[in-house]
């Protein structure tokens, strides 16, 4: 398997959507399988065209130097024959088809993109250019071939039906050296069934004088019984009188080129390890679907899209040739339950699509997903290994009135991932509220990105007390975003979108970055700041950075932050991912005299034999224990355990969500050093936060 990554040129002027391409290409199964290069204008794509030849360009329509179709033009004349994937925001059929014809492979709107669709399109279009190469080369074979080749020679007498048949027309079909008849039904009557219409057809236009020549392709029946194909070419001869008298010509021998050509169709068409449709053959089959909804009322259908559960564990841990084992067993299982009419494709990967048709009602195909789930919950023994797999299943049924194909499957994988949100091994079928949530997601996103770029967030630092003395002992910086429209969002809104796109990664160094000036500010100019700490969160993707130490030692020589007055937050789930992996990284940080604490504890899946190896400062308990500690639940006991441990292992407790003077007396009581809550403040503007400390004030 060939490991040269897929060049591909994005001409877009939009920074935002080039962002979310690059995002889509990134975080697609094979996302590092891309090379990404990007031109701004048409001039710039075709500068670069001149001298790189990519293996697909991705071309917006509206750009500052050129619009629309001309835009298409001026890049395909500069492409060196690579494929165009025209993706623009011109929701426009005529448009799109012109763009087809001019050459473009396919024509995407943005709004209805996602990360599966924009791939699927990659791969698709390389491939239909390599396949419409590959058929070229064999026309052009087989056209050099017939040159050299002897054809068999035909003369039919149309008055009494006499023919002549060369020998090689013969010996084509078995009879060399035999005698057949010289009639013209010796050759009718081997005519495939299929074909002897369109055969009549064409030679009645011809003698018609309704074309200039007679030329057909069709079966003829060997002596052997098989059939294989034939190409007749020929003219009539005509009397005075203009009537056709008799028409001569040739039979050329096709068979090898048809038959290569029905194979090239077949692999454009079915995917080469499972032999199932591919991607193309379903969406061409989904057409037909909506068509026939369209023309009959009452017609229903369904798509069911799936991927498998935890599939790269199986690859991971079982090698690849195992998965594809894996792969083909499903189809095999897929098929042996589906009716007749429906259809099975896999879609690429470990993604697999189903079209239900004409079905009765909705309930028919969740009684598939039922079946899915039941045909793969049972083991599958691959060469002596006993293999589980579940599957997510998103639907979408055509009673939602689609008219196009994308759309079905847009919405079948936005249901999908709805299935995977719910613990997995489950289906759900697509309602317009996923879409609605969808829709917001991708917005939300997209404000998020041009948020960093315009530089929209701002830190809050919220006191933490010294339990014991009642006076301020550090800050916490928390991250806000001040939205140019919706104002002040919480972390809780945009943080999980932040995370699931790796922008939590530069947002996170610039909070690293500002909250230490921050610090070093304050204590350059207060005194009575130089023994306060500084918490900054640490996120999941920030730690698996490979230059974490590198960035972090960078933030404090820059700012001059006093090591020690740093310290990082980290959640158990963060630590028990790779608990090996980052009992290293955490001693690496602690070496630069940087103190850690071990954020939300409680709430996550912990270790005690990796607990005590950590070279953690303080255990923070999660505000959901505080909150509840003198209702009647056994919340107040948990709290006075964890306060035990940490004894034990010989760290600090910090307690956060501190919002009563009953719960301050209590962890006092339990001797619990640090607190955190509104009982002492909200998050503070930096100014807010530095007036606090100059009033000193204790609780």
């Amino acid at each position: 398997m060939s490991t040269e990554k897929i060049r591909i040129l994005l001409v877009e002027d939009n920074s935002a959507d080039a962002h979310l391409v690059e995002r889509y290409l990134r975080d697609s199964p094979g996302g590092e399988d891309f090379e990404l290069h990007r031109a701004d204008r048409v001039g710039a794509a075709r500068e670069w065209l001149s001298s790189s030849v990519p293996d697909v360009v991705l071309l917006d329509l509206s750009l500052p130097d050129s619009d629309g179709l001309e835009t298409v033009m001026g890049v395909l004349d500069g492409a060196n024959g690579a494929p165009v994937v025209v993706m623009t925001g011109q929701d426009d059929d005529e448009l799109a088809l012109e763009a087809v014809r001019l050459g473009a492979q396919d024509y995407l709107i943005k709004d209805h993109v996602t990360a599966p669709a924009l791939t699927r399109s990659i791969h698709y279009s390389i491939e239909r250019k390599r396949i419409q190469e590959a058929l070229r080369d064999s026309e052009e074979r087989y056209a050099l071939a017939v040159t050299g080749a002897n054809d068999g020679v035909w003369d039919w007498n149309l008055r009494d039906e006499s023919t002549y048949f060369s020998e090689r027309w013969k010996s084509m079909l078995g009879w060399e050296g035999e005698t057949i008849p010289s009639h013209s039904d010796e050759w009718i009557r081997r005519v495939h069934p299929d074909d002897l219409r369109q055969l009549e057809r064409d030679l009645e236009s011809h003698l018609a004088s309704e074309t200039a020549h007679f030329e057909n392709e069709h079966r003829l029946r060997h002596r052997d019984g098989t059939y294989q194909w034939v190409l007749a070419r020929g003219l009539a001869v005509r009397g005075e009188d203009g009537e056709p008298t008799r028409i001569a010509g040739s039979l050329s021998d096709i068979d090898g080129r048809k038959k290569t050509e029905e194979q090239l169709l077949h692999d454009a068409l079915h995917d080469a390890l499972t032999q199932l449709p591919n991607s193309a053959l379903f969406i061409d089959r989904l057409g037909m679907a909506i068509a026939q909804a369209e023309r009959r009322p009452g017609f229903l259908f369904g798509v069911l899209f799936f991927d498998l559960d935890r599939f790269k564990v199986i690859n991971d841990s079982l090698g690849h040739s195992v998965g594809d084992r894996l792969l083909i067993a499903i189809a095999r299982r897929l098929l042996g339950f589906l009716r007749p009419g429906d259809t099975v494709a896999r879609y690429g990967g470990d993604e697999f699509a189903i079209l239900a048709n004409d079905i009765e009602e909705p309930s028919d195909v969740t009684r598939i997903a039922e079946r899915v789930h039941e045909e793969l919950g049972r083991p599958f023994d691959l060469d002596g290994h006993e293999v589980f797999t579940t599957a997510s299943i998103g639907i979408a049924l055509s009673s939602t009135g689609y008219r196009r194909a994308q759309d079905v499957l847009r919405d079948a994988d936005i249901a999908m991932y709805r299935a995977k949100a719910l613990g997995k091994n489950q289906h759900a079928i697509f309602d317009e509220a996923m879409h609605h949530r969808a829709v917001e997601l991708l917005r939300l996103e997209t404000d998020l990105r041009r948020a960093v770029d315009r530089d929209e967030f701002e830190i809050y630092y919220q006191p933490i007390v010294d339990l014991d003395r009642g006076r301020i002992e550090g800050f916490e910086a928390l991250l806000r975003w001040r939205h140019p429209k919706r104002g002040l969002v919480q972390p809780e809104e945009f943080i999980p979108v932040a995370e699931e796109t790796g922008l939590i990664v530069p947002i996170g160094w610039t909070v690293l970055e500002q909250a230490c000036a921050q610090m070093a500010e304050w204590k350059r100019e207060l005194p009575e700041m130089q023994a306060l700490a500084l918490s900054v969160n640490l996120s999941g993707k920030q730690f698996s950075q490979p230059d974490l130490l590198e960035r972090v030692e960078q933030a404090l020589t820059s700012t001059g932050l006093d090591p020690s007055t740093l310290r990082f937050e980290i959640t158990e789930s963060l630590i028990m991912d790779d608990a090996e992996g980052a009992v290293a990284k955490l001693r690496r940080l602690q070496e630069l005299g940087i103190q850690l604490h071990i954020d939300d504890f409680g709430t996550g899946y912990s270790s005690l034999s990796y607990l005590h190896r950590l070279p953690t400062h303080t255990i923070k308990i999660d505000r959901s224990f505080v909150s509840r500690m003198n209702d009647r639940s056994n919340h107040g006991e948990i709290v006075e355990t964890i306060v035990s441990l940490a004894r034990n292992l010989g760290m600090k407790v910090a307690a956060e969500g501190l919002e009563t003077a009953e719960q301050l007396e209590r962890l006092r009581a339990l001797d619990c050093e640090l607190g955190q809550g509104f009982f002492f403040s909200e998050p503070l503007e930096a100014s807010a936060a530095r007036d606090l400390i100059c009033r000193d004030p204790r609780w």
